[in-house]
């Protein structure tokens, strides 16, 4: 399987990244900053150098050429501004749509935010809840895509702990805290056991991730 994944320096793109070079897959991770590139080679992976922010449609489309999947793990990040929510969160992953579209790749997996189809609750941080209307803006782009055979997926608060391998997967879990670790692997069974067409929450909870993503499959 080839897998292409935009954001691929990001923290849970570095952790699909080395499950699939482990497994004898093909990880494609798309950077902006060419200094990254060693550090996805270490892991297995192909680094592609391509900014999501400037790039036109055809050059993007052509690094996804003969892929099997992609998966937009891309954001601006926690210090930048509202300008960059809309460009990163909103805008390159639209992007990365219209590219999978060209390059005929059906399947198309995306890392949204718990909250993303919520209205931020008053007293919101005005840049966090701008962060949000953006993911719930390419959220609703990519559902709208018949072409594409998509799957949302919408983790709680993210930690850095070491994975459990035990999740709770559904279409709402309310809020709760996950391992970046876990969000990888939920994305790898997702990539075997589609769920087309489903916007998921995931927090930590006491069903093996294999299992969680097979039942959700079968709904």
């Amino acid at each position: 399987m080839r897998v292409v994944i935009a954001g691929g320096h990001g923290q849970i793109a570095t952790r699909l990244e080395k499950l699939l070079a482990a497994r004898g897959d093909s990880a494609v991770g798309i950077i902006r900053a060419p200094e990254q590139a060693q550090d996805l080679r270490a892991l297995g992976a192909d680094p592609v150098v391509c900014d999501l922010e400037s790039a036109p449609v055809d050059e993007l489309a052509s690094h996804l050429d003969g892929a099997d999947a992609v998966v937009f793990t891309a954001g601006a990040g926690p210090g930048s501004g509202a300008a960059r929510k809309e460009t990163v969160d909103r805008g390159a992953a639209v992007l990365f749509a219209d590219a999978a579209e060209r390059a005929a790749v059906r399947r198309y997996l995306m890392i949204s935010a718990m909250g993303a189809d919520l209205k931020p609750p008053p007293g919101t941080d005005s840049v966090f809840a701008t962060y949000l209307r953006a993911k719930g803006a390419a959220d609703a782009d990519l559902a709208s895509r018949a072409s594409l055979d998509w799957t949302i997926l919408r983790p709680g608060r993210l930690t850095n702990e070491p994975g459990t391998g035990l999740v709770r997967l559904a279409g709402r879990t309310g809020p709760g805290e996950v391992p970046r670790d876990d969000v990888a692997a939920v994305l790898l069974a997702l990539l075997d056991t589609p769920a087309s067409g489903m916007t998921l929450e995931l927090v930590a909870g006491d069903t093996l991730v294999d299992q969680a993503v097979r039942a959700v499959a079968s709904l």
